[in-house]
């Protein structure tokens, strides 16, 4: 298989099912954003982490590539049979939320991105996702877009911004958290 084919010379793509669209239409930018947010997730996952803790995101990965394909198929003309996201992979991330915020501290500031490379990467790739929910959404006016896939980037984010601070507890990293400046 070739991976350069030229189709896409004159700034046309392919979605699943034929048509040809510009390399600019919100499907794209949608698919495209949630493969960046892949990419990140990888890069967390590379870090210095559990085992378990790289299980579950591998996971996450492989959720993304369902909705990468979802977003990638022509509502209207694809046949192409693409593996659903289910219900299960939102009680997933939910589950996941809920056990590291037991041992986490009380959430009572806001919390600015950083403390380590880690802990920023989950903030890059939480920033990531909710570029890729916005996006969604958009197409979502226009085109079908399965309901589950806006559900599951909208928890996802969540539980990238819980990964983060739970990744800093393990490591000891000081929360980096927002106090407003009081004015006078």
């Amino acid at each position: 298989m070739k991976i350069y084919t030229k189709t896409g010379d004159k700034g046309q793509t392919s979605l699943i099912g034929g048509t040809r669209v510009p390399k600019n239409h919100i499907r794209i930018e949608s698919y495209g954003t949630v493969d960046e947010l892949n990419s990140y997730i990888g890069l967390i996952a590379a870090q210095d982490i559990t085992a378990e803790v790289k299980l579950l995101l591998k996971e996450i990965q492989d959720r993304l590539f369902t909705v990468g394909a979802s977003l990638a198929a022509d509502p209207e003309k694809s046949k192409m049979k693409i593996p659903d996201l289910l219900e299960s992979d939102i009680s997933l991330l939910e589950a996941e939320i809920d056990a590291m915020n037991e041992v986490l501290p009380e959430l009572k500031h806001f919390v600015l991105p950083g403390g380590s490379t880690t802990v920023s990467y989950c903030h890059i790739a939480r920033c990531v996702c909710r570029r890729a929910e916005r996006l969604t959404v958009a197409l979502a006016e226009n085109s079908f877009v399965d309901t589950k896939v806006t559900i599951y980037l909208n928890r996802l984010s969540d539980y990238l911004f819980t990964l983060g601070r739970k990744l800093g507890h393990d490591a000891g990293v000081v929360e980096n958290i927002w106090l407003p400046r009081q004015n006078s």
